[in-house]
């Protein structure tokens, strides 16, 4: 009986590494799918990150807009893509025009703080029953590093002024 004992316990002898090995298997592939589960989080939350700076960005120049209205009305706020605003040095009794173009000048500077960013503004002059609006469209665009290729976001704003 004492025989039957014994070589049935040698049989088993081994069977318990090879559960911890399978269970370290187990939990490795556990961690690197973690761990890129937590890759795309970063990437992806870095991208929203970038989504609100631009929401902010072209909600300040709306305001800044709505503070100068005649001047943004006339078109002083118009800018396109890569162009570079006026610079203007006054130091007091500055013109709406001068007004502008700080503004300009300063929005432009926290727009190209974005990734790859650019800003445009226009000022649309809808009229809807009879009645016109002065309408201000602003675009922004940045490189979205969520994939390799960089893709580039845009986010449009149309507000009245």
């Amino acid at each position: 009986m004492q025989l039957n004992y014994l070589s049935s316990r040698n049989r088993s002898r081994g069977f318990t590494l090879l559960e911890v090995l399978v269970a370290m298997v187990v939990l490795s592939i556990g961690l690197l799918g973690l761990s890129g589960l937590q890759t795309s989080s970063l990437r992806n939350n870095h991208s929203a990150f970038l989504r609100s700076q631009a929401t902010v960005t072209t909600n300040a120049i709306i305001d800044r807009m709505r503070a100068n209205r005649d001047s943004a009305a006339a078109g002083d706020y118009d800018i396109v893509y890569g162009a570079t605003p006026s610079a203007s040095a006054c130091a007091s009794g500055c013109s709406a025009t001068d007004v502008a173009n700080k503004d300009l000048g300063h929005w432009r500077s926290y727009v190209e703080r974005l990734p790859g960013g650019q800003g445009e503004v226009q000022v649309i002059a809808l009229t809807i029953g009879g009645v016109t609006y002065d309408t201000a469209e602003v675009k922004v665009s940045w490189l979205d590093q969520r994939d390799q290729a960089g893709t580039r976001q845009e986010l449009i704003t149309r507000s009245e002024i």
